[in-house]
């Protein structure tokens, strides 16, 4: 492969994983505002939390797709496809949007991790630790709302 090739590669999935991001942020904002109820409370203000952290892994992505050669996609070139983390029909299914965060945290943090082996392989330390920073806060979420569900589950 050669560094062309690496660097598309590497751009390809800085772009997805900018994209991930992005539909992330639409959904925690729209759980977050959409759950209700007392004991609610805990997961939606820890989804609004979240928004700003995800928005900046996004900006920080960005900036390398950037530095790379690439241009950061606009909205017409995002596909959406974070189903299970759509609001729920009852405001105050907090089992169904844990799931749901529990799933995107999963594909987040399958995501950062090829793109650490891809990063490696193509020798590129700047984007390796990007990656390796931004899987280790994807890795903390997911425990957060593993650690809900958990709790919900013990109800």
């Amino acid at each position: 492969m050669t560094e062309s090739d690496s660097d598309d590669r590497l751009v390809e999935l800085l772009q997805d994983a900018r994209s991930d991001e992005l539909e992330t942020v639409i959904n925690y904002q729209a759980n977050a505002i959409a759950l209700s109820g007392v004991e609610a409370q805990e997961i939606a203000d820890s989804l609004a939390e979240d928004v700003g952290e995800e928005l900046g892994h996004a900006e920080e992505i960005g900036e390398r797709i950037s530095v790379l050669g690439g241009e950061p996609r606009g909205s017409y070139a995002i596909e959406m496809s974070q189903e299970a983390l759509q609001p729920p029909e009852k405001a105050t299914d907090q089992l169904s949007v844990v799931e749901g965060v529990i799933e995107a945290e999963s594909d987040a943090v399958s995501t950062y991790q090829d793109l650490v082996e891809a990063a490696d392989e193509a020798g590129d330390p700047v984007t390796e630790d990007l990656a390796t920073e931004l899987l280790a806060d994807e890795e903390a979420h997911l425990a957060e709302f593993e650690g809900f569900r958990e709790g919900l589950l013990d109800e």
